[in-house]
């Protein structure tokens, strides 16, 4: 497991792009067979994606990162089947995962294995953890059950569809909050005007980008905003000092996931476009 301490506001504005990319941007996930995993400092976030080829990939037990002897020791994971359908093992029950479903596991869960339905068509489990104070039932959640929300005007290039998955709404869970955002055809904006989460951090993956195609990711204090090129299935972690917007050369979906003060999906300060520098 990769170890990432990130920056603070004060130090981000002096990076260039490569030291941008290397603080905030996750590149390499989805390999076939394998189980990567990211442990970032802010809020102790773990983000990751397992890809299962033919044997089972397992969340091992001791943790040096959390010194645990188990990885639900003191966590809870959230994980979104965003390839073909798949099973995911807890403690001996297994759940099914069609792509777009989501797995919530509690604390405390001992044996978790991931598995492809199909080994030729794999599924790719983008996974998510934050500490966990309480142990909450693990629970599938279907995507077709989702909260559905549809924003956005046509006129602004913004129509969207949010499916809230691991929420207040569907299940308890001790922080993690999580869904998927997909853009309509010809859409490229996800937001704007743009928004700050002060109390609690985010993580975006971005995908279903054709190769050709990217998003371009902003962030940063509104008066000193950047930009992260990010390819098909590429990560941002994004602390609670920095904004959020996006745009694509095509209309593109990602998985936002949450872990802070609050569960509150509409908990977020939006930004004045005079103050965008």
């Amino acid at each position: 497991m990769e170890t990432r301490y990130l920056p603070n506001d004060k130090a981000y504005p002096r990076m260039n792009t490569a030291e941008m990319r290397e603080n905030f941007l996750v590149e390499n996930l989805f390999i076939p067979g394998e189980l990567k995993l990211l442990y970032a400092d802010v809020d102790r976030a773990i983000v990751g994606s397992a890809v299962p080829r033919g044997k089972p990939l397992k969340l091992v037990g001791s943790i040096q990162e959390m010194a645990t002897e188990m990885f639900a020791e003191r966590r809870e994971i959230g994980a979104i089947n965003i390839g073909q359908s798949g099973t995911v093992m807890v403690d001996g029950t297994s759940y099914n995962l069609e792509h777009g479903d989501a797995l919530y596991i509690g604390k405390g869960s001992e044996d978790i294995s991931f598995m492809s339905d199909d080994s030729t068509a794999p599924a790719e489990y983008y996974l998510m953890s934050f500490p966990a104070h309480a142990t909450y039932p693990t629970k599938l959640i279907k995507n077709s059950m989702g909260d559905v929300e549809e924003l956005g005007q046509a006129e602004s290039a913004n129509m969207r569809r949010i499916t809230k998955l691991i929420h207040p709404g569907a299940l308890d869970t001790c922080q993690l909050v999580m869904g998927i955002t997909s853009l309509g055809s010809g859409q490229v904006w996800n937001t704007m005007p743009p928004h700050l989460h002060p109390r609690r951090m985010e993580i975006y993956m971005y995908y279903k980008l054709d190769p050709k195609d990217r998003a371009f990711h902003f962030m940063g204090k509104p008066d000193e905003m950047r930009a992260l090129v990010i390819k098909n299935k590429q990560a941002v972690i994004s602390p609670s000092w920095s904004m959020h917007s996006a745009a694509g050369t095509s209309n593109y979906t990602f998985i936002w996931g949450m872990g802070g003060e609050n569960q509150a999906f509409a908990d977020m300060d939006f930004i004045d476009m005079e103050t965008l520098r």
